[in-house]
C-alpha cells in the first residue's frame, strides 16, 4: 500500500468500546460513541455500535453524511453546537442536536416546523470550562422561552468538561448539573430524559461510584478510540491503546552532522529549532510532515529511533541506534495521540486502511 497510511484495527475498537460500554452501565449510563477524530469513518462507527454503544455522535455534518452513505444504521447526535445557517441540513440529517443559543433554536423550530418534524435538543449548561453552554444563572429563563417553539423536544440537559480549558468532571459541578436538571423540571414542568454530563474525562468518577446516579448519558470518544482518559491520559485498563498505527516511508538515509551549517534565520513555521550535538549521526527523511501530522504526537514504535523535526512534508529521524539495518523504502510506525490521529485522519494524503474489513471499508 501508498505511504503514508493509518491501520485502524476494528477489533480493537469494538473490544474498548465494549469496555467502556460496560463499565458504564453498571453506573446506569448509556454511552454514545464519538467519532469526530476520525473524520466519520464508517468502520469504526459500525466497530463502536458492535461495541454496545446505543448511537453516534460527530461534531460536522459531512462526517455525519459520510457515516450514512457507509451504511451505518444507527441514531445520530450533532455535537457541535448547530450553525443558524445550516439548521436545514441538521434537521434533515441528526436527530439530536446540541444547543445553547435561543436563536438557533428558533431557527431549528422553523426548519422542523416546516417539515412537520419534533426535533430533540439537548440544552448544554457552561460549568466552568468556558467552551460552549448557557451559563447556569441563565438556564431558567432559557428554558421558558425555548419551551415556546414548535418542533423542538428538550430531551436532556448536558455539560461538556477538559476539552477546552481542561476542568475536570467531580462530583461538585456533576451533582450541580443534577440540581439544575431538578429545577428546571420541578419549575417548567418538563421531564428530562438524558443528562448528559460524561466524556471519556469523566471515566474515574465513573469507576469510583462518585458520579451522581441521575448522569445517564456519556458521549465517549478517545477512550473508545486510543485507550485512555483524559484528564491524565492514563491508559484505560482492558482497553488497547494501538488501534491506529501510523506507517512513513523512508525516502532519504544519509550520515550527516547533527547540527546545522551556516547563518540561521526561522524555519517554515516561524520557528527556529534547537538541535543537540551528537556529533554525525544516521538521519532518515520520511514521507510525512506537519501537513498530515501533529509532530508532538506521534511516537516511534521502535525505542532506538528518534524523531528530530519536520516540515510540512518531510519527518526528519535520527535513526543511529538502529545500527545500519534501515534501507530506503523501509516503513516505520508510530503511536498517535488524539491530536496527531485527528490530524492524519483529516489529512486526505494519509490513507487509510482497515485491518479487520467490514464490508467494503478496508481502504478509505
Amino acid at each position: 500500500m501508498a505511504t503514508p497510511y493509518i491501520t485502524i484495527d476494528l477489533e480493537k475498537i469494538e473490544h474498548n468500546a465494549h469496555t467502556i460500554v460496560e463499565l458504564c452501565k453498571i453506573h446506569g449510563i448509556e454511552v454514545t460513541g464519538v467519532t469526530k477524530v476520525t473524520c466519520g469513518h464508517p468502520g469504526v462507527a459500525a466497530a463502536m455500535l458492535r461495541g454496545g454503544v446505543v448511537s453516534i455522535a460527530d461534531s460536522r455534518l459531512e462526517n455525519i453524511q459520510r457515516l450514512k452513505d457507509g451504511g451505518v444504521d444507527s441514531t445520530y447526535m450533532l455535537l457541535r453546537l448547530s450553525p443558524v445557517s445550516g439548521v436545514d441540513g441538521v434537521i434533515e440529517s441528526v436527530d439530536v442536536s446540541l444547543n445553547s443559543e435561543l436563536s438557533t433554536l428558533a431557527a431549528l423550530s422553523q426548519a422542523a416546523d416546516r417539515r412537520g418534524l419534533v426535533h430533540d435538543v439537548i440544552l448544554m449548561v457552561d460549568l466552568g470550562d468556558l467552551r460552549e453552554g448557557i451559563w447556569p444563572d441563565d438556564l431558567i429563563s432559557f428554558v421558558r422561552e425555548a419551551l415556546k417553539l414548535p418542533g423542538i423536544r428538550i430531551r436532556g440537559l448536558g455539560a461538556n468538561l477538559a476539552c477546552f480549558s481542561g476542568v475536570a468532571p467531580s462530583e461538585d459541578n456533576m451533582n450541580l448539573l443534577v440540581e439544575l436538571a431538578d429545577t428546571i423540571e420541578k419549575t417548567c414542568d418538563l421531564e428530562l430524559g438524558w443528562i448528559s454530563g460524561a466524556n471519556s474525562s469523566g471515566l474515574e468518577l465513573i469507576e469510583a461510584g462518585r458520579m451522581p446516579k441521575r448522569i445517564n448519558h456519556a458521549r465517549i470518544g478517545e477512550a473508545i478510540l486510543l485507550g485512555r482518559e483524559t484528564i491524565h491520559r492514563r491508559p484505560w485498563p482492558g482497553t488497547w491503546q494501538d488501534a491506529f498505527i501510523l506507517h512513513a516511508e523512508v525516502l532519504e538515509l544519509k550520515t550527516k552532522p547533527s547540527m546545522v551549517v551556516g547563518k540561521r534565520g526561522e524555519d517554515a513555521f516561524g520557528r527556529q529549532p534547537v538541535f543537540e550535538d551528537r556529533g554525525e549521526i544516521e538521519r532518515a527523511l520520511l514521507n510525512v510532515g506537519r501537513e498530515d501530522i501533529d509532530v508532538k504526537g506521534i511516537t516511534p514504535l521502535d525505542p532506538c529511533l528518534r524523531i528530530l523535526g519536520a516540515s510540512s512534508g518531510y519527518l526528519a529521524m535520527d535513526v543511529t541506534d538502529a545500527q545500519g539495518s534501515l534501507q530506503v523504502g523501509d516503513e516505520l510506525a508510530f503511536s498517535l495521540n488524539y491530536s496527531a490521529l485527528l490530524a492524519a485522519m483529516t489529512s486526505q494524503y494519509v490513507k487509510k486502511r482497515s485491518m479487520r474489513p467490514i464490508g467494503n471499508e478496508n481502504e478509505m
